[in-house]
């Protein structure tokens, strides 16, 4: 049997174990399985790892893409330019620690973008927050932080969203738990009525389909885009890595 799965807390929002259960069933793995661990801390990793010796690969949410990296013997060099880890692969040196919501967040995107796409507003500042980050500095786009307690230069408070902000900056990537199954009902607290059709608005979160963020947008007649294409390239870095078949991405 080789075992896969994801950690995280929680993970009621989480559609992953559907997808690679039906991913398995497609390419007839029946040997395979993926397991949702639930870990009230990161500290509980190592158990996991000594509890499931035939674990070969793991993906990382909320709230440990960062703090995991204590645990990653290797890092590719995406991760480590990020600093932060959404997937692990266990080889006999240690585990190897991936970045693949990089490149599953450029993959999804590179169709909306535009020239007018300058400057970004990135909601929060964890892992994800900073893999997106990393990409669109690395496409030309310039990113400010927004977050509830800003620290540093070029970091905004939501307060701080005004006209100005918005005429700048006509990109919007929501990288916070805001909105997410099951408290679907909660969104950024923004000027949505200074959202225009330039804007493109992007939420990280898949479930549900439509944050209550990306239909406030809509209905001002931006184009939106939610985490689902992201979620799909990302895993299917995520399995290229676990099989040794994944170049260090830059």
């Amino acid at each position: 049997m080789r075992k896969f799965g994801l950690i995280g807390y929680p993970l009621g929002h989480s559609w992953s174990k559907d997808y690679w259960t039906e991913f398995f069933q497609q390419e007839q793995l029946k040997d395979h399985d993926y397991l949702h661990f639930e870990l009230p801390t990161i500290d509980y990793l190592p158990e996991i790892l000594r509890e499931n010796k035939d674990l070969v690969g793991l993906n990382v949410t909320i709230p440990y893409k960062v703090s995991v990296l204590e645990y990653c013997d290797m890092l590719s060099p995406a991760a480590e330019a990020i600093g932060a880890v959404n997937t692990l692969w266990r080889t006999d040196e240690g585990l190897i620690g991936y970045n693949t919501d990089a490149s599953g967040f450029q993959k999804s995107i590179r169709p909306f973008l535009q020239p007018k796409h300058e400057h970004a507003l990135v909601f929060g500042t964890g892992g994800s927050a900073l893999a997106i980050a990393y990409i669109l500095k690395n496409i030309g786009i310039n990113v400010h932080f927004v977050s509830r307690m800003p620290l540093g230069q070029g970091k905004l408070a939501y307060k701080d969203i005004n006209a100005a902000v918005l005429n700048s900056c006509k990109l919007i990537v929501n990288c916070t738990p805001l909105g997410m199954a099951p408290n679907s009902d909660r969104f950024p607290d923004i000027p949505y009525h200074l959202i225009t059709p330039e804007h493109l608005v992007v939420d990280l979160i898949y479930n549900p389909v439509k944050t209550l963020f990306l239909q406030k947008a809509e209905e001002q007649g931006a184009t939106i885009l939610n985490g689902k294409d992201m979620l799909h390239f990302q895993a299917q870095s995520s399995w290229n890595c676990w099989n040794g078949e994944e170049v260090f991405w830059k």
